[in-house]
């Protein structure tokens, strides 16, 4: 992490006042946490908490849980700017309440399940440089990997790719090259985030690291060269774009039926 170690960050942080005393687990997140990070990226903290009085976090971020607020706090340290945001542990509770296998076999829209912070929550849970609570991410992990959040992942991404393969289909049909460009464009980003889910990489709420997710999650079914030569549209004729929608599309469908919701 380009020199910062463990024991900087905490320092950082308690000298600011910033881990309450209730505090059951600090992490580091996001890029830094990947290892995908450049000299102006942010520093992501997540904090949980045992409860709600003691955290400093100045502002509040609305959410569909008990109590119905995140709280947050920035501050800047040599031109860098962090941002640490503070979980109850009760809300994890609800959030995986809200993907347990009973809520999937009830056949819920999955898109509707998981606001995008609690989805990229939830999957940060294993992607994260845990700084304290090892015991409590233990905890967690094994409760995610008991639940239908990749099952719930992978249907939501499958069904927004095939919404927008019929969309190109449809477009093409009209004449409507350029609706039918942007269709398939989506279709892909959505089947390359389902074929990620199913091998266990979360994150399709920050698509600008797909290919870095890709990179490292290296499925067989798709390889980045393919992938990238697709995402940059090399070979793409706007004089006649049909061929390379419809290879878009084929790769979209091939993806589908390689991806199984488990």
């Amino acid at each position: 992490m380009n020199g910062i170690d463990t024991s900087n960050w905490l320092q950082v942080l308690q000298d600011r006042g910033l881990i309450p005393q209730d505090h059951l687990a600090v992490s580091v997140v996001g890029s830094v946490a990947q290892g995908w990070h450049n000299d102006q990226s942010d520093f992501d903290i997540c904090v949980v908490t045992s409860g709600d009085s003691g955290s400093p976090g100045r502002s509040s971020i609305p959410m569909p849980l008990n109590p119905p607020h995140i709280r947050t706090e920035m501050f800047y340290l040599d031109d860098r700017r962090w941002e640490v945001t503070y979980w109850l542990d009760s809300q994890y509770e609800q959030m995986l309440a809200k993907i347990s296998r009973d809520e999937f076999d009830r056949g819920l829209a999955p898109v509707r399940v998981l606001n995008p912070r609690e989805e990229l929550a939830l999957g940060r849970l294993e992607a994260c440089l845990v700084l304290l609570g090892a015991p409590w991410f233990e905890k967690r992990r094994k409760h995610l990997a008991e639940s239908a959040f990749q099952s719930f992942m992978v249907s939501r991404s499958l069904a927004s790719a095939d919404d927008c393969v019929e969309d190109a289909l449809g477009q093409m049909e009209s004449g409507n090259l350029e609706s039918a460009t942007l269709s398939a464009r989506a279709a892909l980003g959505y089947a390359v985030d389902a074929l990620l889910e199913g091998h266990g990489s979360y994150g399709s709420q920050a698509p600008k690291w797909r290919p870095n997710r890709l990179k490292a999650a290296s499925p067989p079914a798709l390889s980045f060269e393919d992938y990238w030569v697709l995402e940059t549209m090399q070979g793409y004729d706007p004089e006649d774009p049909r061929p390379w929608i419809n290879g878009v599309l084929t790769i979209c469908q091939d993806i589908a039926m390689r991806v199984e919701v488990s």
